[in-house]
């Protein structure tokens, strides 16, 4: 369970806060009375959560820089002086990675080295959260689950450069941060939606910005099956885990899924029906006709774990996903205060979270 009072006045450091996802947990947070400070690279995308929600107006502290600068990044975290800090910088996207792999790799593996090494030198550090993604594991294209003790893999460079940042991870655990008093989860969650994302290459800014054009959204692998939830769902487990790491170190450190019911794990073409559903006028979709990279076709998470030892498990299911994900973008196109419709679905979310 989420508790407010646990982060009242708590001093988190979040790297990654200017993307999609922190830039969610940084408000939620804020909303919760914690003490965030962010260090990130500027905003990808002209059009951002970050700028669009006004993030910055709410951190005590905001760094634009790189997690590969391992100084600029002890600077940073040493001047914030945070108990928890949530890693969640990295090069997210598996077409980029084919694209630019060399920065994919640096990014997501010597910048995860950074991140655990800066915090070695800070000692107001209790507990980190290193995020990485359901896409670590060696995928066999099965349709079961995968539980945390499955192999590390990945066909692509993202998707291997996360399994690579699990291994970092718990290889720094075991040799360093154990014997420090710091304890360290790392959280691995499905394909995640919601409002505010503009990167390239994911059906729900792809398909926004086809909608907005009166075009059609150009899927490329429409029978993929992914594990689709919104922002909120694995941002409660992240809070939650963190809770947890702070007040029961030994008890919680380790690997954690965060991902839908299996219910959720549909087809790309259906997540792009529910949007035209939900967007209306006229919406539809195509199949891409080009040649594309590999991307995996079958990809589960077990979270059976979590739901146990957490009591942590999905509060929205896709079809209410997608509507919260489209009216979000609806109100920003009717250029309504985007802060106040954000924190008005977080504290919805919470509210129903708490009372179930």
């Amino acid at each position: 369970m989420i508790e407010p009072s646990f982060w009242k006045n708590k001093k988190v450091f979040i790297t990654g806060h200017t993307g999609f996802k922190g830039g969610w947990l940084s408000l939620w947070l804020n909303s919760l009375g914690a003490k965030v400070s962010g260090y990130s690279l500027k905003p990808p995308t002209d059009h951002n959560f970050f700028s669009i929600t006004k993030v910055e107006e709410i951190l005590i502290q905001n760094t634009i820089g790189d997690i590969r600068n391992l100084d600029t990044l002890c600077n940073s975290l040493s001047n914030a002086q945070p108990e928890i800090v949530i890693n969640l910088a990295a090069q997210s996207l598996v077409r980029e990675s084919y694209l630019n792999p060399v920065e994919t790799y640096s990014t997501n593996i010597i910048g995860t080295v950074n991140v655990l090494e800066a915090v070695r030198k800070v000692s107001s550090v209790k507990a980190v959260l290193n995020i990485t993604s359901d896409k670590c594991y060696h995928n066999n294209e099965w349709t079961w689950g995968y539980r945390e003790n499955e192999p590390m893999g990945g066909h692509d460079p993202y998707s291997s450069s996360k399994g690579c940042a699990e291994l970092i991870s718990s290889a720094y655990r075991d040799s360093f941060l154990q014997q420090e008093g710091i304890s360290l989860a790392t959280a691995r969650a499905g394909n995640v939606i919601g409002g505010g994302d503009w990167a390239k290459d994911r059906i729900v800014p792809d398909a926004i910005r086809s909608f907005m054009k009166s075009e059609p959204l150009i899927l490329r692998n429409p029978k993929a099956i992914r594990p689709w939830q919104h922002v909120l769902e694995p941002l409660s487990g992240y809070i939650m885990l963190c809770q947890n790491l702070v007040n029961s170190p030994e008890d919680y450190s380790g690997g954690w899924n965060f991902g839908p019911s299996n219910t959720d794990n549909r087809p790309v073409s259906g997540v792009a029906d529910l949007m035209a559903e939900n967007w209306k006028d006229g919406a539809y979709w195509e199949i891409d006709k080009g040649v594309n990279p590999h991307e995996s076709v079958h990809l589960r998470l077990d979270c059976t774990k979590a739901n146990t030892f957490l009591n942590w498990s999905p509060l929205w299911n896709l079809e209410e996903a997608i509507y919260e994900t489209v009216s979000w973008y609806k109100s920003w196109n009717n250029q309504e205060n985007m802060y106040d419709i954000t924190l008005n679905q977080i504290k919805d979310y919470q509210s129903k979270l708490l009372a179930r």
